[in-house]
Protein backbone atom coordinates (compact mmCIF):
# COMPACT_ATOMS: atom_id res chain seq x y z
CA UNK A 1 0.00 0.00 0.00
CA UNK A 2 1.45 3.34 -1.07
CA UNK A 3 1.59 5.98 1.60
CA UNK A 4 2.60 9.60 1.39
CA UNK A 5 2.82 11.29 4.75
CA UNK A 6 3.28 15.06 4.89
CA UNK A 7 4.55 16.98 7.87
CA UNK A 8 6.02 20.36 8.72
CA UNK A 9 3.05 22.63 8.25
CA UNK A 10 2.08 25.26 10.78
CA UNK A 11 1.59 28.93 11.49
CA UNK A 12 4.29 31.40 10.52
CA UNK A 13 4.53 35.15 10.13
CA UNK A 14 4.96 36.75 6.73
CA UNK A 15 8.60 36.66 5.71
CA UNK A 16 9.23 33.48 7.66
CA UNK A 17 10.16 29.98 6.51
CA UNK A 18 8.82 26.46 6.77
CA UNK A 19 10.07 23.12 5.52
CA UNK A 20 7.53 20.53 4.50
CA UNK A 21 8.41 16.86 4.36
CA UNK A 22 6.77 14.01 2.49
CA UNK A 23 7.75 10.49 3.49
CA UNK A 24 6.94 7.90 0.82
CA UNK A 25 6.51 4.18 1.36
CA UNK A 26 4.89 1.13 -0.19
CA UNK A 27 6.57 0.89 -3.58
CA UNK A 28 9.62 1.80 -5.61
CA UNK A 29 9.49 5.42 -6.68
CA UNK A 30 12.67 5.47 -8.74
CA UNK A 31 10.80 6.18 -12.00
CA UNK A 32 8.34 8.56 -10.43
CA UNK A 33 8.08 12.27 -9.95
CA UNK A 34 7.10 13.78 -6.64
CA UNK A 35 5.06 16.94 -6.57
CA UNK A 36 3.73 19.50 -4.16
CA UNK A 37 0.34 21.06 -4.73
CA UNK A 38 -1.69 23.42 -2.60
CA UNK A 39 -5.30 24.42 -2.16
CA UNK A 40 -6.34 27.68 -0.58
CA UNK A 41 -9.86 28.20 0.80
CA UNK A 42 -12.33 28.72 -2.01
CA UNK A 43 -9.76 28.04 -4.71
CA UNK A 44 -8.80 25.11 -6.89
CA UNK A 45 -5.78 23.03 -6.10
CA UNK A 46 -2.68 24.29 -7.87
CA UNK A 47 0.78 23.04 -8.70
CA UNK A 48 3.69 24.30 -6.60
CA UNK A 49 6.79 22.25 -7.42
CA UNK A 50 7.93 18.83 -8.60
CA UNK A 51 11.07 16.74 -8.78
CA UNK A 52 12.06 13.45 -10.39
CA UNK A 53 13.31 10.76 -8.03
CA UNK A 54 16.04 9.53 -10.36
CA UNK A 55 17.09 12.79 -11.97
CA UNK A 56 17.64 16.31 -10.84
CA UNK A 57 14.78 17.70 -12.88
CA UNK A 58 12.76 20.23 -10.94
CA UNK A 59 9.83 22.41 -11.86
CA UNK A 60 8.25 25.33 -10.05
CA UNK A 61 5.14 27.39 -10.33
CA UNK A 62 5.86 31.03 -11.04
CA UNK A 63 4.61 31.88 -7.54
CA UNK A 64 7.24 29.58 -6.03
CA UNK A 65 10.28 30.46 -8.11
CA UNK A 66 13.01 32.13 -6.11
CA UNK A 67 11.31 31.43 -2.76
CA UNK A 68 10.65 27.68 -2.61
CA UNK A 69 13.03 24.80 -3.20
CA UNK A 70 12.11 21.15 -3.68
CA UNK A 71 14.62 18.45 -2.86
CA UNK A 72 14.74 14.73 -2.11
CA UNK A 73 16.61 12.31 0.08
CA UNK A 74 16.69 9.02 -1.79
CA UNK A 75 17.94 7.07 1.20
CA UNK A 76 15.00 8.23 3.31
CA UNK A 77 12.44 8.20 0.49
CA UNK A 78 11.53 11.70 1.56
CA UNK A 79 10.84 14.83 -0.46
CA UNK A 80 11.12 18.29 1.02
CA UNK A 81 9.70 21.68 0.17
CA UNK A 82 11.69 24.51 1.69
CA UNK A 83 9.55 27.62 1.70
CA UNK A 84 11.16 30.99 2.36
CA UNK A 85 9.88 34.56 2.32
CA UNK A 86 6.38 33.29 2.93
CA UNK A 87 3.43 35.51 2.12
CA UNK A 88 -0.16 35.45 3.39
CA UNK A 89 -1.21 34.27 -0.08
CA UNK A 90 0.82 31.11 0.47
CA UNK A 91 -1.75 30.06 3.07
CA UNK A 92 -3.21 26.73 1.94
CA UNK A 93 -3.32 23.03 2.54
CA UNK A 94 -0.22 21.58 0.92
CA UNK A 95 -0.40 18.12 -0.63
CA UNK A 96 2.36 15.75 -1.62
CA UNK A 97 1.78 13.60 -4.70
CA UNK A 98 3.58 10.85 -6.60
CA UNK A 99 3.13 9.65 -10.14
CA UNK A 100 4.72 8.26 -13.28
CA UNK A 101 4.83 11.76 -14.71
CA UNK A 102 5.97 12.05 -18.30
CA UNK A 103 5.21 15.64 -19.19
CA UNK A 104 7.96 18.21 -19.27
CA UNK A 105 6.10 20.55 -16.93
CA UNK A 106 5.22 17.88 -14.32
CA UNK A 107 2.35 20.07 -13.14
CA UNK A 108 -0.77 18.20 -14.20
CA UNK A 109 -2.76 16.73 -11.32
CA UNK A 110 -3.93 13.92 -13.60
CA UNK A 111 -0.35 12.67 -13.83
CA UNK A 112 -0.13 11.88 -10.14
CA UNK A 113 -1.45 8.56 -8.88
CA UNK A 114 -0.93 8.90 -5.15
CA UNK A 115 -1.71 11.75 -2.79
CA UNK A 116 -1.03 12.52 0.83
CA UNK A 117 -3.60 13.79 3.29
CA UNK A 118 -2.28 17.35 3.27
CA UNK A 119 -0.69 19.67 5.80
CA UNK A 120 -1.93 23.14 6.66
CA UNK A 121 0.31 26.15 6.15
CA UNK A 122 -0.93 29.46 7.52
CA UNK A 123 0.99 32.68 6.97
CA UNK A 124 -0.08 35.64 9.07
CA UNK A 125 0.43 39.21 7.97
Amino acid sequence: QVRLLESGGGLVQAGGSLRLSCAASGRTFSNYAMGWFRQAPGKEREFVAAIKWSLSNTRYADSAKGRFMISRDNAKFTVYLQMNSLKPEDTAVYYCAAGSVTSATMKGEYEYDYWGQGTQVTVSS
